[in-house]
């Protein structure tokens, strides 16, 4: 099929032949023709990266009425990069038509987009915290819109959304026509085709919940300790690299990225605590490769549209697995290839079997390379990039003779062995003795080549501006290692459980508890164990040194109103189940060590 047979108007015809849309997706073929010649409710699964923004988006311009300045359908998504990104691909749809679409979102002015609804929108795109405001202050009027798109509706109950979804839909008419698209279909999405939908179809591209064919899912497992270590080797041994690494908290997110840029990575972070200007900013640097490593969180990077990452690093896997397929849906799009990688530690062996049969593929076991092994890619990758480099000739002929007569005593095989020893002897010697990361399953450590246990993978510099005669000084970066996970427990630790009286049915979940613990908790340093989230109370684990700590860290402190209530619990029952041993979140680690720095090709 191309996209002349969907039935769709020349003028959006003509608008995407200009975006250079061909023929549809999977997603698009069955969609588009399906909303054009019906008013029934919709759930459409397809997997991330399969064009879902233009299976809506297309049948809702050419449904909508030019001549009818009200709002005609409203679309909801979870974050603002996401509503800027759906609103700006429907406004590129209906270019040729006199359609006003208006995309309203916090973290900014209200003004703009009130501007925006009072000059007539007949196609809304919102996130739901600012559409319910505006609703309520009646900017924006909802009583005849004739479709509801919610998009990513999963995301936004776990965002906490759901008292505003209820309001929304609360104004919108009855017999409205209700979409709802995700890449999976977990209960939560069930749940909310029942409360929400009338008797809705399915369509489905692909198998439900399955992964991207062009996608390949890699994992390495190492020490909670090391993580970071091998996130930095991974990095080093696909020096080409372009893409996200995820994190499951802002924290993580901010520390990952600044040890990162402390190291000499061309990295940086995106969370939400950025102003919006800020996150534009660095976004509009990652999609047009200014930046090769985005640290993100799961939310943060909603919304991200980029067709050409090489990778997908899922520093910590996410509570949810479900999102596994999201993340790695961010690369191997548009009939790309991509991979996705999983750092584990040695106790999420069975979260790698679980996600094997959610993306129906198999995952690859790779080993975390060892110095010798990165020095030899880094080495050719430099020999690529000399040999393919443009030549100036017009502004270097003039030191040309200069050059020759310094070079003359050389023949062509001693210059080729200088010129690569100034980078790789400095790189070599960085790498040499580097301790082998890699470790079994149960905890033993596996040799690999001639390392001889000894780290010198601290805060490598990889600074490409920094001063040759400068190597051999000693840099430290300040960082902390907070990113430990509880489910590799480190022997030197001894630790105690505690009661907590707050749980999911307080919106508690695990990196929720860590941040309470946290933020109560004013001595630096404290190593925090396992967390059990249960619906009414939660268990979590510290440091057995630092006991009197958290009881009166957390005397007379309160969660939303409630006073907390914590207290030393009782040894954990030894039937607890493998799912819930494996939920782990990390506590702040200790302060890396000062490393010798280097310089990176």
């Amino acid at each position: 099929m191309n996209f002349a047979e969907t039935g769709l108007k020349q003028e959006i015809l003509d608008a995407i032949i200009e975006l250079g849309f061909e023929t549809p997706t999977p997603i698009q073929e069955k969609t588009i023709p399906h909303l054009l010649s019906k008013d029934t409710d919709l759930v459409g699964l397809a997997q991330t990266g399969t064009g879902k923004t233009a299976a809506f988006g297309l049948p809702i311009v050419h449904i909508a009425d030019e001549k009818n300045k009200s709002t005609q359908a409203l679309v909801l998504c979870p974050t603002r990069e996401l509503c800027l990104q759906i609103a700006n691909d429907i406004k590129a749809y209906s270019k040729n038509l006199k359609l006003n679409v208006v995309a309203v979102y916090g973290g900014t002015s209200m003004d703009k987009q009130v501007s925006g609804l009072r000059r007539g929108a007949q196609i809304v795109v919102g996130t739901p915290g600012r559409v319910n405001d505006l609703i309520n202050r009646k900017y924006l009027k909802v009583e005849n819109i004739n479709t509801l798109v919610l998009d990513e509706a999963d995301e936004m109950l776990t965002m906490g959304f759901k008292d505003e979804l209820d309001s929304i839909l609360e104004n919108t008419p009855a017999e409205r026509q209700t979409l709802l698209f995700s890449a999976t279909m977990p209960k939560e999405i069930a749940r909310i085709a029942k409360k929400y939908m009338n008797s809705p179809d399915q369509i489905s591209a692909g198998e439900t919940n399955k992964g991207a064919d062009t996608v390949e899912h890699h994992f390495y497992m190492v020490h909670a300790k090391d993580r970071y270590l091998a996130l930095k080797r991974i990095c080093d041994i696909n020096p080409d690299v372009y893409g996200i690494i995820f994190c499951r908290t802002r924290k993580e997110t901010k520390d990952v990225a600044e040890k990162l840029m402390g190291d000499g990575y061309n990295a940086d972070a995106l969370h939400g605590d950025l102003s919006q200007a800020q996150r534009d900013y660095v976004m509009n640097r990652f999609r047009i490769k200014n930046l090769q490593i985005l640290v993100a969180t799961d939310v943060a990077a909603r919304g991200l549209d980029v067709n050409d990452l090489t990778h997908v690093i899922n520093y910590n896997l996410p509570d949810e697995l479900e999102a596994y397929i999201h993340r790695s849906g961010r690369t191997g799009r548009a009939g790309k290839k991509g991979i996705s990688i999983a750092i584990i530690h040695t106790r999420e062996m069975m979260k790698i079997k679980t996600l094997e049969r959610k993306v129906k593929q198999q995952f690859e076991r790779k080993p975390v390379p060892n110095g010798s092994e990165i020095c030899k890619v880094q080495l050719f990758n430099l020999i690529e990039k000399v040999k393919n480099i443009e030549v100036d000739d017009k502004n270097i002929n003039e030191f040309l003779p200069e050059v020759y007569e310094k070079f003359a005593h050389l023949d062509k095989e001693e210059l080729i062995k200088h010129f690569l020893s100034v980078e790789f002897n400095s790189f070599l010697d960085y790498y040499k003795d580097a301790k082998d990361l890699n470790v079994e399953s149960r905890g033993g450590r596996r040799e690999q080549g001639n390392d001889r246990g000894r780290d010198r993978d601290g805060d490598r510099g990889r600074g490409r501006d920094r001063n040759r005669n400068d190597r051999g000084n000693d840099s430290f970066s300040g960082g902390r290692e907070r990113g430990r996970d509880r489910g590799s427990r480190n022997s030197d630790y001894d630790f105690s459980r505690f009661h907590i009286n707050v749980g999911s049915k307080n919106d508690v979940n695990a990196g929720k508890l860590l941040e309470i613990i946290n933020g109560n908790i004013r001595k630096r340093g404290v190593e925090i164990g396992k967390i059990e989230i249960l619906k009414k109370f939660s268990f979590f684990e510290v440091d057995s040194r630092y006991e009197s700590e958290i009881i009166d860290g957390f005397s007379g402190k309160k969660y939303k109103g409630d006073t907390l209530l914590v207290e030393k619990a009782v040894s954990k029952q030894a039937n607890r189940s493998s799912e819930q041993s494996d939920r782990g979140y990390s506590g702040r680690g200790s302060r890396d060590r000062k490393k010798k720095s280097r310089r990176r090709f």
